[in-house]
């Protein structure tokens, strides 16, 4: 009889425990990897319909996870566009809603007082009150870190990643920084690290006595430390160190972003594929013999980089609880050696200057994402979910279980990731810009309203059915005045007279 209840006790306890185990594994908040390429182009990808660029890692990304089609960046430039993506707010309600440089310091534009002063480095600093996204995940028990670009606020100021959500940080402080690959230094949280470089200053021509045919003549501009390649090793000790509690990583990678430079090893790949080639000599950032092999070597250098942290989680055993993000801040761009036209770079749309970076037009604000998560989101899976970066925040907010700020402009999208038919949907999406003479957009179903020039007195607005025509050359908004009265009514409800000056636009009445 003893015998017997002692059975019974061991198949008792084992049930039991089993129950803890399973409740245990339910509980487990995922990891969260949120990559974001910098100027990548909605056409850029192989899985996007990429001829020439070969990014085997995000295809497969894509093949395991789910492809969306309608994804929009928070802004048609670098720093407006990650202040989106951490606060869940679009920028009719934004602090940051263009690129700040923050002049009134001094001489911020000389590159090489700023590697020396960290009084000249970096971008306004967003205010004390803000909110990050990073806060949200620490507060919830993650361990969240930056490695990458930061732009929202400058060294030795209240702005820094550390004091804004995120317990580790390296790379860029500041855009401008950025402009060099190879740079004299990065940031370790708030330590400055010098590294084995020389100051090269964007925009440095070539010897005036350089043969311009031979690559000898544009090894100055290739150093030791690639700024890539040392982010991407913070990437992987991170991931290592915390594989035993939830963790959050947003790189904000550097790549494809001027200059073009990449390892030569990359650029000798496309030169065998795409053949000799007329060099880049113009002014912005630096000379380049292969600017076609070195713009498409720099996205296969990143496309390795994916494929380097996927087989770090297999080998680490948390790649099947931790869900993926790959996307861009905005569309490519325009200058610097980079020929979008040669490589279709925001097909569907047009690749011209007015279409992509820096402006509010289809190429310039639609952007790839892959979202990846094994047993959890659909493999192989397609969303034509409209969703926008403010919609980060709350999708995220909504994963760990967690209350979402009120005053947020984002949707979660997790329903959709999940493939749950209870997804609410976007009324519009909301886009304003005081740069490039002044910009607002909205996205109201199939429906796309633009309104550019705003500073030279034009509020006229332009209008595209984006379901006929997606590369928005039809304006159809004479003959649809009651659809333009819609969209000027949410142009007008949705703007919030800007804090800053340099984002302010009088003619909306600031």
């Amino acid at each position: 009889m003893k015998i017997k209840y002692f059975l019974l006790l061991i198949i008792l306890v084992g049930h039991l425990t089993g129950c803890q185990k399973q409740n245990k594994i339910e509980e487990t908040k995922p990891n969260i990897i949120y990559i974001l390429a910098d100027d990548l182009g909605y056409g850029e990808l192989g899985v996007y319909g990429q001829k020439k660029i070969q990014t085997p890692n995000i295809d497969k990304l894509a093949a395991k996870g789910m492809l969306f089609t309608q994804h929009y960046s928070g802004a048609p430039v670098c720093a407006p566009s990650r202040y989106m993506l951490l606060t869940g707010k679009h920028a009719g309600h934004a602090q940051i809603r263009g690129n700040d440089e923050w002049d009134s310091r001094g001489d911020v534009w000389n590159y090489e007082k700023a590697v020396n002063d960290p009084n000249l480095e970096g971008q306004r600093p967003i205010s004390n009150n803000t909110v990050t996204l990073g806060e949200i995940l620490q507060k919830a028990g993650y361990k969240t870190a930056l490695v990458g670009k930061w732009g929202l606020g400058a060294p030795l100021t209240d702005g820094i990643p550390n004091k804004n959500g995120f317990d580790f940080f390296y790379g860029y402080n500041c855009q401008r920084q950025a402009h060099q690959l190879y740079p004299k230094h990065l940031w370790k949280n708030e330590e400055k690290v010098w590294l084995d470089n020389e100051i090269i200053a964007p925009g440095t021509r070539l010897d005036k006595e350089a043969d311009t045919m031979a690559l000898e003549s544009y090894k100055k501009y290739d150093q030791k430390d690639y700024a890539p390649a040392l982010m991407q090793k913070e990437v992987i000790n991170f991931i290592t160190e915390n594989k035993d509690q939830p963790f959050f990583m947003y790189y904000a990678s550097p790549l494809p972003h001027l200059p073009l430079q990449v390892p030569q090893e990359y650029v000798d790949r496309y030169v065998k594929l795409l053949g000799d080639e007329k060099p880049y000599n113009g002014k912005a950032y630096f000379p380049n013999r292969y600017p076609h092999a070195a713009y498409a070597g720099m996205i296969s250098y990143l496309d390795d980089q994916v494929g380097e942290i996927i087989a770090k989680l297999k080998e680490l055993g948390i790649y099947e609880n931790t869900l993926i993000i790959f996307t861009s801040d905005n569309g490519p761009t325009y200058t610097g050696g980079v020929d979008a036209d040669y490589f279709d770079s925001a097909k569907p749309f047009a690749n011209n200057y007015g279409r992509t970076k820096g402006f509010t037009y289809e190429g310039g604000i639609r952007v790839p994402m892959i979202a990846s998560w094994p047993n959890k989101i659909k493999s192989g899976s397609k969303s034509d979910h409209i969703s926008a970066f403010w919609d980060i925040l709350p999708t995220f907010s909504e994963l760990i279980k967690v209350k979402t700020p009120k005053d947020v402009d984002g949707i979660s999208f997790l329903p959709t990731l999940l493939s749950s038919k209870e997804q609410v949907q976007h009324e519009f999406l909301y886009w304003e810009f005081p740069s490039y003479h002044g910009q607002q957009a909205v996205r109201m179903g199939d429906w796309k309203g633009i309104r550019k020039n705003i500073f030279k007195g034009n509020m006229k607005i332009e209008l595209y059915n984006l379901k006929d025509n997606i590369a928005e050359t039809n304006d159809v908004s004479d003959q649809n005045q009651d659809i333009v009265s819609k969209i000027e009514t949410i142009m007008k409800n949705e703007h919030t007279p800007a804090e800053i000056d340099r984002f302010k636009i009088k003619q909306l009445g600031d």
